[in-house]
């Protein structure tokens, strides 16, 4: 009886422009993968199949995922070979050998230029709040009934008219809570789009952890130094109040 092919272990290749590097950052943790050039093509080998049929691989640019049949590549799903197997290749694992890189910055954006777009999404983990930012007006006569045991936990800034609360357990404020990202505050039930992004970063924007990058969910971001934070208490919150004068 002839040997079923189908229950055979299948072998996936895939190429994207070499300008189009850069957005495999997403997959870089995949360290089963092993990445290749060749002139302006980047080839790609060792996905598992769980890997194929992921979020992170249909999100990439110009992706084409290949199936290795006979040292023939197959489009995915398709009878008719797209091209032969490349030869000679010189294959690397893809988190020693990418090697991920920012263009340079626009000093009137705390930010990434419009070459490298960042931006968040939706993410189904739950993650504990960390953050809160609030409206000062909202708060003003609230705080001052709040037992000093629970504000001296918290830290605190004041942004134009609002308040960010720092530490836990925060304060049961109307306001938008953010959770703890490698020294990045994300809004609660947001995380990057490419998972990998975060440390890179801290890496080129806070190297020596001086600061809170905190975070918007339109991709905009907002550096604050951490020793600009104060401890909390009903006596900072009305000196602030007064300096300011608030209605």
């Amino acid at each position: 009886m002839a040997e079923d092919s189908s229950n055979s272990i299948k072998t996936f290749w895939a190429e994207l422009p070499k300008a189009d590097e850069d957005f495999l950052g997403a997959i870089r943790d995949w360290k089963n993968v092993q990445i290749a050039i060749d002139e302006e093509i980047v080839w790609l080998k060792g996905f598992t199949d769980e890997q194929v049929n992921s979020a992170d691989i249909q999100q990439l640019p110009n992706f084409i995922l290949y199936e290795l049949r006979d040292g023939l590549l197959f489009r995915k799903d398709t009878l008719v070979p797209s091209k032969k197997m490349r030869t000679a290749l010189l294959w690397t694992p893809i988190d020693k050998a990418l090697k991920l890189t920012f263009p340079i910055s626009n000093n009137n954006f705390f930010g990434i230029d419009e070459k490298f777009d960042i931006k968040l999404k939706p993410s189904e983990e739950e993650q504990p709040a960390i953050a809160l930012l609030c409206s000062i007006s909202d708060i003003k006569e609230a705080i001052i009934k709040i037992p000093k045991f629970k504000l001296e936990k918290l830290d605190w800034i004041v942004m134009n008219d609002k308040a960010l609360l720092l530490g836990t357990p925060l304060l049961s404020f109307p306001g938008k809570t953010y959770w703890l990202k490698d020294w990045n505050l994300l809004p609660t039930g947001f995380d990057f789009e490419f998972k990998n992004l975060s440390s890179l970063l801290q890496r080129k924007y806070n190297e020596c952890n001086e600061d809170w990058l905190l975070w918007s969910e339109n991709g905009s971001v907002l550096n604050i130094n951490k020793e600009d934070f104060r401890k909390l208490s009903v006596s900072s919150f009305r000196l602030t109040e007064k300096s300011k004068e608030w209605n």
